[in-house]
C-alpha cells in the first residue's frame, strides 16, 4: 500500500493530493496528520496526476506534511442482525457505550440497483396508526412517501410516532413464520437537543429494540452526512433481503443532505443548478429513493418515509420538487393546522399516495376504505371552499346543505386529523371514525361510496335531522 505526502491544497472538506498511478473512484483513502491522528476519506474525483478526496471527519488538523494512503476498497457497512437496538454516529460507529459491532458480512453502502424484471409490485398494507396517513395517504410496504414539512413544524414527532406506532397488520395476526418488523432510522444535520429527544422517545417507548439508529448532529462534518443515508439504506436491504424483515426506513432533514451536496458542490468549483445546489442532485436523490422496494422471491421489503422542510414553504424549491418526481406522493404537513393545535398538522388536501389504491380493500384493509377515503376526501374539499364563500357572504347566508359540509370539514380537523402523537388507532378504528363523521351528512350526498356499504355502516340515529331537513 503506497503511502503520498503530496498533498497540494485543502479547500473546505475537500484535501488534493498528486499520485503517480491511476486511483479508483470512491475509493477509501487514510489521511494521518502529524500528531498522530487518522482521518477516513473518500475519492471524489480522479484524474491524471491528481484526485480530491472529501474527508468524513472535516480537514482540521491536515496540512501538507500529512499522509495519504488509499486502500483500495470503497466504503463499506458492517452489518448483522445485532445491530438491531444499537445507536451509531453519522459514519456507522457505535455511539450507545454498547460493545464493538462483530459483523456477519460487510456490504458496499452504495448499494445494488434493484433489477426492474425482480421488482416485485408493492402492494400490502402498512398501519402507520396515524388516521391521516392509514385512512386517506396509506402507506404500502416497498413504496417510498415522503412527509414535506416547513420550519417549525412538528415533523419529528410525526416521525418518532411512525417509528413507534409501524406495523404489518397481517403479519401480526399471522403465524411465526411471518416476517418481523425494523426501522431503520436516519437522522442528517440534527441539532443536540434534538438527537436528545429522539433517544429519550426511543429508550422511553422501547422502540429502540426493533430499530437501528443513525446520528449525524448539525456540528459533524457536511461530507458525513453524504455517507449516513447510505449507511441506513445499506443496513436496511441487509436485514429486509437477507433477514427477511419488513424494514420501515425513516430519513431526517434531506433538506440538510441536500445542503451538504451543495457545500461540496461548491467547495469543488463545479457549475450549480437551481438556486445554487448541484445539476446532479437529482440523481443524487433517486439513488437513494430507488433503493426502496420489494424483490421478486424474498420475503422481506424496504419502505422509505423520507422527511423534509421546504426552505421558506415553497414546494416548488428544487428539493421537494426533484423529490416528488422520485417518489410515490407526499404527506403535506400545514402550518395553518399546526397553528389551530391540530396534531399532527397533516393536510390531506394536497396529499397523495400513488400506490393508495393497490393496497386496500378487502382482504388488505377493509372492503369500505376505498369508498370511505373518496367520500371524506370530496367532503373535506367542498367544506374548504365553503370556508372561502363564508369569508365573503357569512355562514347565515348558506343553505342548510352547506352548513352540514361546514361542520363535517371542522370535525374532520378536529376528530379524524386530531389524535395527538400518543394516540395509535387501527385501521379499523379509523374507518368507524371515517363512518360516524359522514353519518352526518344526508345519505343522498354519499354518492361514491356503495349503497350496500352504506346501508351496513351508516349511522342512522346520528343522521336523522340531517334526513328531516333534505326531506323538507
Amino acid at each position: 500500500m503506497k503511502e503520498y505526502q503530496t498533498i497540494t491544497e485543502i479547500s473546505g472538506p475537500l484535501v488534493f493530493a498528486e499520485v503517480d498511478e491511476p486511483v479508483g473512484y470512491d475509493e477509501i483513502v487514510e489521511i494521518e496528520t502529524e500528531d498522530g491522528r487518522t482521518l477516513r476519506g473518500q475519492v471524489l474525483e480522479s484524474s491524471e496526476g491528481i484526485v480530491s478526496i472529501q474527508v468524513f471527519e472535516g480537514t482540521g488538523g491536515i496540512d501538507r506534511n500529512a499522509s495519504v494512503r488509499f486502500l483500495g476498497e470503497t466504503m463499506k457497512m458492517p452489518v448483522t442482525e445485532d445491530l438491531l437496538g444499537r445507536v451509531l454516529d453519522g459514519s456507522g460507529n457505535p455511539i450507545d457505550g454498547g460493545p464493538e459491532i462483530v459483523p456477519e458480512e460487510r456490504h458496499n453502502i452504495v448499494g445494488e440497483a434493484i433489477n426492474p424484471y425482480s421488482r416485485e409490485y408493492p402492494e400490502e398494507f402498512i398501519q402507520t396508526g396515524v388516521s391521516a396517513i392509514d385512512g386517506m395517504n396509506t402507506l404500502v410496504r416497498g413504496q417510498k412517501l415522503p412527509i414535506f414539512s416547513g420550519s417549525g413544524l412538528p415533523h419529528n414527532e410525526l416521525a418518532l410516532q411512525i417509528a413507534r406506532q409501524a406495523t404489518v397488520p397481517e403479519e401480526e395476526e399471522g403465524d411465526d413464520d411471518g416476517s418481523e418488523f425494523a426501522v431503520i432510522f436516519g437522522a442528517m444535520g440534527i441539532t443536540a437537543e434534538e438527537a436528545n429527544e429522539f433517544m429519550d422517545d426511543f429508550e422511553r417507548t422501547g422502540a429502540l429494540e426493533r430499530s437501528v439508529v443513525f446520528m449525524n448532529l448539525a456540528d459533524d462534518p457536511a461530507v458525513e452526512r453524504q455517507v449516513t443515508p447510505r449507511l441506513a439504506l445499506t443496513t436496511a436491504e441487509y436485514l429486509a433481503f437477507e433477514k427477511d424483515y419488513h424494514v420501515l426506513v425513516i430519513l431526517t432533514d434531506m433538506t440538510n443532505y441536500c445542503e451538504a451536496l451543495r457545500e461540496i458542490g461548491a467547495a469543488r468549483e463545479e457549475v450549480p443548478g437551481r438556486r445554487g445546489y448541484p445539476g446532479y442532485m437529482y440523481t443524487d436523490l433517486a439513488q437513494l429513493y430507488e433503493r426502496a422496494g420489494r424483490i421478486e422471491g424474498k420475503e422481506g421489503s424496504v419502505t422509505q418515509i423520507p422527511i423534509l422542510t421546504m426552505p421558506g414553504d415553497d414546494d416548488t424549491h428544487p428539493i421537494p420538487d426533484l423529490t416528488g418526481y422520485i417518489t410515490e406522493g407526499q404527506i403535506m404537513m400545514d402550518r395553518d393546522l399546526n397553528s389551530q393545535g391540530i396534531e399532527p398538522p397533516v393536510n390531506v388536501l394536497p396529499s397523495l399516495s400513488r400506490l393508495m389504491d393497490d393496497g386496500i380493500g378487502e382482504g388488505l384493509t377493509r372492503e369500505d376504505h376505498g369508498d370511505v377515503s373518496d367520500q371524506m376526501y370530496a367532503a373535506y374539499a367542498e367544506g374548504e371552499d365553503l370556508r372561502d364563500l363564508v369569508n365573503i357572504v357569512g355562514r347565515e347566508a348558506l343553505s342548510e346543505r352547506d352548513n352540514k359540509f361546514l361542520d363535517f370539514a371542522d370535525r374532520f380537523e378536529a376528530e379524524f386529523v386530531q389524535q395527538g402523537y400518543d394516540t395509535n388507532r387501527s385501521i379499523d378504528d379509523t374507518l368507524e371514525l371515517g363512518w360516524d363523521l359522514l353519518s352526518d351528512l344526508p345519505k343522498t350526498e354519499l354518492n361514491r361510496i356503495d349503497e350496500e356499504l352504506i346501508e351496513e355502516h351508516y349511522r342512522e340515529d346520528e343522521s336523522e335531522t340531517a334526513e328531516a331537513v333534505q326531506a323538507d
